[in-house]
């Protein structure tokens, strides 16, 4: 069962309405909504671009709508200004920055939080970072300095985006996953996680991983390649703890000159010693 279900929060869809000349409305879809009602209800936790499913590919549901609906409102050209301090910003009316809500820490210096995008209570976040639009945080996570939620970039609970971190937003097309972290996973240093990439409950990601949707994984410890494609990008097995590494060009030419390509690599499974590495001191959070 995934990780996050049972725990992905509200929808904003309903149960149709009753029927009206015998005939049942349909569920209101996110596309239906004003766009200040859409962003409020993103930023609530009340809506989310995917939603833990078991029943679905890999454990989401995508919420198409959802997406659709925060593409729809790039589409109001006007802008806002605003000032924080000495600094003035100009970006579209509808999506400035907010505040996320109490119990969360936002440490002051250079950090966005984004209009439509989530933080559950407990998230820490140090600067500077950015949390774009869509974007949903699970309780008690570690956003470290210098790092990038992407657009609808779904994180769990108790997970560690170390700095440097790149989640790569994933807005169009509207059915295409987003990149996910599940609940406890550590994502090191400078690693991009890019184009759906889905990192199972309690995975290690070594410092400088860099994995797209359609990256091949070698996993060390099964003795397999985890590939990914466009409609089903890779998926990093729960509690796997994974390393760049190399392996070598196929070509003769290339074999010649000792050239490799880079890769991931599947070293172990997270055990006790990987626990205490990744671990966090419990009054940093």
């Amino acid at each position: 069962m995934n990780a996050l279900a049972g725990r992905a929060g509200a929808t904003w869809s309903r149960p149709p309405d009753a029927a009206v000349n015998g005939a049942s409305t349909r569920p209101q879809l996110a596309t239906d909504l004003p766009a200040a009602d859409l962003l409020a209800a993103l930023a609530a936790g009340q809506l989310r671009a995917a939603e833990p499913d078991p029943a679905a590919p890999d454990g989401w549901r995508i919420r198409s709508d959802v997406k659709a609906a925060i593409l729809a409102c790039f589409a109001n050209r006007a802008t806002a200004s605003w000032a924080v301090g000495p600094f003035v910003f100009h970006d579209r009316a509808n999506l400035p920055p907010i505040n996320p809500g109490p119990d969360r820490r936002v440490v002051p210096g250079g950090t966005a939080i984004r209009s439509g995008a989530f933080l559950s209570p407990a998230v820490v976040v140090m600067p500077p970072s950015y949390v774009n639009v869509g974007a949903w945080i699970g309780e008690a996570t570690m956003v470290d300095s210098h790092v990038l939620v992407g657009s609808c970039a779904q994180v769990g609970a108790r997970v560690h985006l170390a700095a440097g971190v790149t989640l790569g937003g994933v807005l169009e097309p509207a059915g295409a996953r987003p990149v996910i972290v599940e609940d406890d996973a550590f994502v090191g240093a400078g690693s991009r996680l890019l184009e759906g990439v889905l990192i199972g409950a309690r995975a290690v990601i070594g410092a400088g991983v860099i994995l797209t949707g359609t990256s091949r994984i070698f996993d060390l410890v099964e003795e397999r390649e985890i590939v990914g494609s466009a409609d089903r990008p890779v998926v990093v097995p729960p509690d796997s703890v994974v390393v760049p590494g190399t392996r070598p060009a196929a070509t003769r030419w290339a074999r010649e000159r000792g050239l490799a390509i880079a890769t991931a690599l599947i070293v172990k499974r997270r055990d006790g010693g990987t626990d205490a590495r990744v671990a966090l001191e419990a009054a940093l959070r």
